[in-house]
């Protein structure tokens, strides 16, 4: 299993998380865990995801995701589980 963190951030509109969620299935992302909020009208996801059957090359789907977050109106990042726990270990 290799694991990655996702998180979805910005204003809240109708589909979000069909359209994030579509993309993962269409590329064999599977979704171990999620959280999702809607604070003041403010849209806040968070996903803990397996890309082991990933086909395409991780950058690859980190810049798509960008791409989508930038159609639908919010900010998508994607990061490795690794690099997400060196960054918040302080």
């Amino acid at each position: 299993m290799k694991k990655c963190i996702v998180t979805v951030l910005g204003e809240d509109t109708v589909g979000i998380i069909a359209k994030v969620c579509t993309y993962l299935a269409e590329n064999e992302i599977n979704i171990l865990d999620i959280s999702q909020t809607i604070i003041q009208g403010y849209f806040n996801m968070m996903m803990i995801v397996d890309v082991a059957k990933l086909k395409k090359d991780f950058k690859e789907v980190c810049d798509e995701m960008d791409v989508l977050g930038k159609e639908i109106g919010v900010t998508i990042h994607c990061q490795r589980e690794e690099i997400f726990e060196k960054m918040h270990r302080l």
